[in-house]
């Protein structure tokens, strides 16, 4: 008889890949369920192309990719990592139709039981989020469960966590959106959100308990209204980290780290104009401060190169009203009583060197505001980097015009190259996606117990020095994203060497590895969709080898 898996099992959508030999699929137990040619990987992703062009909106698109990521998940990872750029805004819609895991308050008490439901056993990696802020949409609810489904592909596609160690996790809170409690359709609970005391006791019962079940695993919290509250509280205990504060802050950190040095100015002579002190302006700027400690300026003198600006104006300790206690840290205390209204009016004031947004008001960084900072600076530092691109403060476009093509760019949203004195110039994006795989990534390679402010500032600096010489030359500030494995493995390494040296790492023995030895020891780690075909046929070829050393001993 020939070989065949020794007990029954349940059959993965991967084993439904037709670029897998006919004796492969026989062992899987899928001979038959698929047509029988057996294709290359090349022919795979033109098939899923077409069909995907085929599809006129976006949300048609998405639909097909989920179908396509249930029923032949390795196909799916091919074709993402084939067309990064294209893909990745797909994967990231907030729609309802993938495998996740629904916790609601009332389940307090049985949360532990609850998890038992996930049908994985082994679990690297949680998104959770209650759908509070979802970026550009606002409360959500549980409709929100598209942003941690979409995550995890991202943590999949650029740094090879196995999708079947992943778990996409929607925490009922109820909705403040009345647009909820009033749809008959919404699935989730049609109540005012609970209050955070009740929050507290939840997530301490959900933190103890994840990590009870599956000992490491990464817990990275995502699009929470008030998400300051939960890192304090989580970050000494837990394997987790909120992406929203930190990711932002180290994506954009390391943009500012090479803007920095093209500036050719030590940080001291640097003054940074934020517009937007939400949580993740706050978070940013917090990430940026630490940079400019690291380079000699003491906490206070760091600090005081910030002015943030929010809905009011200039924050400030005199200004009148109560600030959220996130803004409190950069109030300035200089103003001598006077209070300036508009973004332009601190622009005059403060005259910087670096403009951030993180406002989300498209075009609040008028031509007026972009020409006056190219005015006051050689190489002025631009970073509209709100989500999408009608929320971003202003274009590439502008900026270079506005600034004759010196300004050195970085946006939230993708926007095109522009050619200005007969030379093309590509805007940088500081995507996310650039730090939190990689910090994922390098927390479970190393098995780390916390993982610390050092580790996420050394995700930063580490994808700071990503960039090829190729990429320095043409004055990009951050790397080719079609690299994104190659960087991931960089900001693992640095993630894996700050938690060596901070002590927070179990898995010790690697840490007598050099540099390149570590870099190998994290791709071997990787799941990679385009060698699943090989691995099926070396088991099988393992199973068949032993199966005739077993019949011969019998004859």
């Amino acid at each position: 008889m020939g070989p065949s898996r020794a007990k029954p099992m349940l059959v993965g959508s991967g084993d439904f890949d037709t670029s897998l030999s006919q004796e492969v699929r026989k062992y899987l137990r899928t001979y038959g369920l698929t047509p029988p040619s057996v294709e290359n990987h090349e022919t795979q992703i033109s098939r899923c192309l077409k069909q995907l062009d085929s599809k006129k909106e976006p949300i048609e698109k998405y639909e097909y990719l989920s179908t396509l990521r249930n029923n032949n998940v390795h196909v799916f990872y091919r074709l993402v990592l084939a067309h990064l750029k294209d893909i990745t805004p797909l994967i990231y819609t907030p729609v309802v139709g993938e495998a996740w895991l629904y916790l609601s308050y009332s389940d307090r008490g049985s949360i532990a039981t609850l998890l038992n439901n996930w049908p994985q056993a082994h679990v690297e990696m949680t998104v959770v989020t209650d759908g509070s802020r979802i970026l550009g949409l606002g409360d959500l609810g549980v409709n929100g469960m598209g942003i941690p489904v979409g995550k995890l592909a991202l943590y999949t596609a650029c740094a090879g966590i196995h999708p079947e160690g992943t778990l996409p996790l929607m925490l009922d809170f109820g909705t403040n959106n009345k647009e909820n409690w009033e749809d008959p359709l919404y699935m989730g609970n049609k109540h005012e959100k609970i209050t955070p005391d009740q929050e507290e006791e939840f997530l301490d019962e959900l933190m103890a308990a994840l990590t009870e079940k599956w000992p490491g695993i990464v817990i990275q919290f995502e699009d929470w209204k008030n998400p300051f509250h939960a890192l304090e509280r989580y970050r000494d205990t837990y394997v987790m980290f909120n992406d929203d504060v930190q990711g932002t802050g180290a994506v954009i950190l390391a943009g500012v780290i090479n803007a920095v040095r093209h500036t050719g100015k030590h940080v001291k002579e640097h003054r940074a104009v934020f517009m937007g002190a939400g949580s993740a302006g706050v978070g940013v700027a917090k990430e940026i401060v630490e940079f400019f400690v690291k380079e000699g300026l003491t906490e206070d003198e760091a600090r005081r190169c910030f002015w943030l600006v929010d809905s009011k104006g200039l924050v400030t300790n005199d200004r009148g009203d109560k600030l959220a206690d996130h803004k409190t840290y950069f109030a300035r205390d200089d103003n001598d009583g006077k209070q300036y209204k508009t973004l332009e009016e601190v622009i005059e004031y403060v005259k910087p060197t670096m403009l951030m947004g993180l406002c989300t008001i498209g075009g609040i960084f008028t031509n007026k505001i972009l020409t006056r900072m190219g005015e006051l600076n050689d190489k002025p530092i631009i970073f509209p980097l709100s989500n999408p691109s009608t929320a971003s403060e202003c274009t590439f476009e502008d900026a270079m015009e506005c600034t004759e093509g010196r300004a050195l760019f970085a946006s939230g949203s993708p926007f095109p190259d522009y050619e200005i004195n007969g030379k093309v110039h590509s805007p940088g994006q500081g995507n996310n996606m650039y730090v939190f795989p990689g910090i994922g990534l390098g927390a479970i390679v190393s098995k780390a117990v916390s993982i610390s402010q050092d580790m996420i500032y050394a995700s930063a600096v580490a994808l700071s020095t990503s960039l090829t010489d190729e990429e320095k030359s043409k004055g990009w500030l951050y790397p080719e994203v079609d690299r994104i494995r190659d960087v991931s493995v960089i900001v693992a390494r640095g993630v894996i060497r700050a938690a060596q040296k901070g002590k927070y790492d179990r898995e010790t023995h690697i840490s007598n590895l050099n540099d390149e030895q570590l870099d190998e020891y994290i791709r071997e780690r990787m799941y990679d969709p385009r060698v699943q075909k090989e691995l099926a046929e070396k088991e099988l070829s393992a199973l068949v080898g032993s199966w005739q050393k077993a019949e011969q001993a019998h004859l």
